[in-house]
This record gives structure tokens, C-alpha cells and sequence, in this order.
């Protein structure tokens, strides 16, 4: 299952970032090209299982799937391939070549700064002033 090796490189990556920024993630975006065949849900679905008692447990996750590109052999128009019409949309040529895919890529974690407890906070006080 492609998705469950994807979705442990995004745990080590997001909770390393989690780390580093004292903050917990509550969702991140992630990118990828119409070649690397990720299924949303099943992503989704494997996240959340190996993301559970981490601090990564119940993020949201928003995969974006870029669309496969075509430099025109003609004109040198680049353009969004549409597999029903494969011809560039400016010259209408049908000499075109597929440009590298887009590699999946983790673009932005959303994090949630922890809040200090505020009643805790003023329970110690009370505490320390009746010493």
C-alpha cells in the first residue's frame, strides 16, 4: 500500500516540525503530480491510523493533485494536458511532449499554539502568596 509508506514519511516530517516549533498540528497541505497515483482517502484513512497517541492525532489532511503539463513542439506553449483533446490550445498542434510530474511535496503544516492553562496558572499563584 503506497499510501501507508506515504503517510509515515508525512508522521516523522510534521511531528519533527511539531517539535521544533513547541506547537501541535492540526492540518496540513500536500502537493503531488497526476502520476503518483495517491488516493485522498486512503492516505487519509492511513494517516490517521498510525497517527493515533501522537501528537499528530485527528489532523486534517488536504492533498492538491497538479495536473499533468504539455510544452507544445510547435509553438513551445506550455499547457495543461486534456487527455480528450491532447493538442496545445494555442496552435492547436498535436506535437507536444509531457513535462516531468509533479513530485509529491508537503507544502504547509497549520499548528495550534498550546495555551498555557490559565486556571492552573492562577491556582499556583494562589498557592505561593498563602506561603
Amino acid at each position: 500500500m503506497h499510501e501507508l509508506t506515504v503517510a509515515q514519511s508525512l508522521l516523522a516530517a510534521i511531528s519533527a516540525e511539531a517539535e521544533t516549533q513547541k506547537a501541535r498540528p492540526v492540518s496540513a497541505k500536500i502537493s503531488c503530480g497526476t502520476f503518483s497515483a495517491v488516493n485522498d482517502e486512503l492516505l487519509d484513512s492511513a494517516f490517521q491510523a498510525i497517527s493515533e497517541g501522537t501528537v499528530c492525532e485527528g489532523m486534517k489532511l488536504k492533498v492538491e493533485h497538479k495536473l499533468m503539463q504539455g510544452r507544445c513542439g510547435n509553438c513551445r506553449q506550455i499547457f495543461v494536458m486534456d487527455l480528450r483533446r491532447p493538442e496545445c490550445p494555442k496552435c492547436g498542434g498535436g506535437d507536444y511532449e509531457l513535462l516531468p510530474d509533479e513530485p509529491l511535496v508537503l507544502e504547509e503544516i497549520e499548528f495550534k499554539m498550546e495555551q498555557p492553562d490559565v486556571q492552573k496558572s492562577k491556582g499556583r499563584q494562589k498557592n505561593s502568596h498563602r506561603k
